[in-house]
């Protein structure tokens, strides 16, 4: 699904319009996670955006009385396309038209959703997230105080949106390769050092595959039709049996709440 660094990537594709009128909403179907507000095309028609901006992996646009909440879920895309073009993909769901141009936002299967608000701070999928991992929160004396209260492995930690937002599985992963961390480890063992490394790594990580346009995984391309290039960096995520590139013992995979979890044996404990 698209993590953090994809969101990050769509998010700046679609930036440019703000400032822009949105024309109208037209929802090609509502079934989605949630049905779509059957108010939302009236409450967002000829409304100026306002705002465009990213949390955790909600894209969100604001417009003078309301906020558009977004969602891509486990495989939702949008794409830019001119707006009297007549190409329609299947699983194209709702388009959001503007003078020249249309963002169409298509999901095949429709765990992504779209919300309308007047109070975004509140709302119930915004309000206990928590802090961006590319800000000042996100650092080693606030994760040290999260391990040293936690009984659960330092893995399922870090991908728990209620603590930190958007390390999904594959950064997750790939954070914890750069830190030298095992990511069955417990998180209370894990101490201020510790923190500092795997702190300094997820940022390292997510920067660099936000530099890169994302991971492509399956079908992710971003708002302007490029697909993400992280997936060439890769340290472990996905390469199960094959050597690690910098001990060049075997990379090893396991589950962890049903999520594959992928280290080396050797170079992370």
């Amino acid at each position: 699904m698209p993590e953090l660094p994809e969101v990050e990537t769509t998010f700046r594709a679609i930036e440019k319009f703000k400032g822009k009128t949105l024309l109208k909403i037209k929802i090609n179907n509502r079934n989605l996670r949630w049905k779509v507000d059957k108010s939302i095309e009236i409450k967002a028609k000829n409304q100026k955006i306002l705002d465009i901006k990213r949390r955790a992996k909600y894209i969100i646009i604001e417009l003078k009385n309301a906020y558009l909440l977004m969602h891509l879920g486990m495989s939702g895309n949008l794409r830019i396309a001119k707006k009297n073009d007549n190409y329609f993909l299947k699983h194209d769901h709702i388009e959001f038209v503007f003078e020249k141009e249309r963002i169409i936002y298509n999901d095949p299967r429709r765990f992504g959703s779209l919300h309308i608000t007047k109070d975004i701070e509140n709302h119930i999928l915004i309000r206990n997230l928590g802090p961006e991992p590319l800000s000042r929160s996100f650092n080693s004396n606030y994760l040290f105080n999260l391990c040293f209260e936690s009984k659960t492995n330092i893995k399922t930690l870090l991908m728990n949106q209620k603590n930190v937002v958007g390390i999904g599985n594959i950064y997750a992963s790939e954070t914890l390769f750069l830190a030298k961390i095992h990511p069955l480890k417990e998180a209370n063992k894990i101490n201020i050092d510790d923190c500092k490394l795997i702190v300094n790594s997820a940022k390292k990580v997510l920067k660099a595959a936000i530099k890169l346009g994302g991971t492509t995984l399956k079908d992710f391309y971003s708002a302007d039709g490029n697909p993400g290039y992280f997936k060439i960096k890769l340290n472990v995520y996905g390469r199960e049996d094959l050597k690690c590139n910098k001990c060049n013992s075997k990379i090893k995979k396991v589950n962890v709440n049903n999520r594959a979890t992928f280290y080396c044996l050797i170079c992370q404990s």
